[in-house]
């Protein structure tokens, strides 16, 4: 994620760190414990390359860490897209906790995470139900996993227009 975040803008290690925490809304915030080897690991690795800049180092991307990321956006995507996806989940837990009624959006949806009722619903209705199998025969465990491939297939299909 952070040669990602490099990708988007070369940066000091300290707005690294203010980056992921805005993409979670403030759920996850690495320390500089975490950022700072591992800005210095992807130096080693050729991945980032680093300018003085005043009292502070500005990290660019080097041509092998675009590579890297080249060789790994699918992977990218999903860890971006689970950091948006916390960030809204955020959003509708402190609306949630705070009991003011749902900003709502013309179909419906939640003004702020833009999730439908109906969808979020759903989630939890699945989640609920795996986990009520979580002691499950290995014979259930095939008949689920069968249903969870086909829903799978059937979400990644091409959308309605």
């Amino acid at each position: 994620m952070l040669l990602g975040l490099l990708e988007q803008n070369p940066s000091h290690g300290y707005e690294l760190i203010k980056a992921l925490g805005t993409l979670s809304n403030g759920f996850y915030t690495p320390s500089p414990g975490m950022v700072y080897p591992a800005l210095t690991y992807l130096e080693e690795l050729g991945y980032a390359t680093v300018e003085p800049d005043g009292t502070k180092k500005r990290y660019h991307l080097a041509d092998a860490g675009r590579a890297h990321l080249d060789a790994h956006r699918e992977r990218l995507a999903l860890m971006f897209n689970r950091f948006k996806h916390i960030a809204k989940k955020m959003d509708w837990m402190r609306q949630a906790w705070s009991g003011a009624p749902r900003d709502v959006g013309p179909e419906g949806e939640d003004a702020r995470t833009g999730w439908l009722p109906e969808f979020v619903e759903a989630r939890q209705a699945i989640r609920r139900a795996l986990l009520e199998r979580t002691d499950a025969s290995p014979a259930e465990q095939r008949r689920i996993a069968a249903i969870l491939a086909r829903a799978t297939d059937e979400i990644n299909a091409k959308p309605c227009a």
